[in-house]
């Protein structure tokens, strides 16, 4: 099955920039990133920048954009059963060069997951600005149980927040 992620969330001011791979079938029927109930993706906004899910999404989703941070995919397109990274097949990008000219304030890149990683490192690293650093993140994925919620917390604070 070929599907498509979402239009980004940013802010023209937009500081950080958080990818995934390419949204989930929970993600994909409610049209929203990180839509499925078990993902840690929004409990972890939630801790760093009041974005979590006591909130209405399109409210989470404003709230990051006023706190500087933009969310989206690597990919445009891509082929897939289920909602697993390792079926991705087919991978289209979504256009690096265009965003990085529309949001040149970006200065910090988290990649959520090693799917994101990869193909970030495939298809975006040419187009990132000299002066954005790129850092890596456990996934939020349900499927990823290997850690604990306060561990990946703690790991997405320091690579989106550093010392603040």
């Amino acid at each position: 099955m070929i599907i498509q992620s979402f239009d980004p969330i940013a802010a023209s001011d937009a500081e950080i920039l958080i990818l995934g791979s390419m949204p989930g079938i929970a993600s994909l029927e409610a049209g929203q990133y990180y839509a499925h109930p078990r993902n840690a993706f929004w409990p972890i906004m939630g801790e760093l920048f009041c974005a979590g899910l006591d909130k209405p999404y399109e409210v989470r989703a404003e709230t990051l954009k006023v706190r500087g941070v933009a969310v989206w995919d690597v990919l445009q397109f891509c082929q897939r059963e289920g909602s697993l990274d390792s079926n991705i097949k087919a991978e289209v990008p979504n256009d690096f060069s265009t965003f990085f000219t529309q949001y040149p304030n970006i200065r910090r890149i988290a990649l959520n997951g090693g799917k994101a990683a990869k193909s970030f490192e495939r298809f975006a690293r040419d187009h990132v600005p000299e002066s954005a650093q790129v850092v890596p993140v456990p996934s939020t994925s349900p499927a990823y149980a290997a850690m604990r919620f306060e561990q990946k917390c703690a790991l997405w604070r320091a690579a989106l927040l550093g010392d603040k």
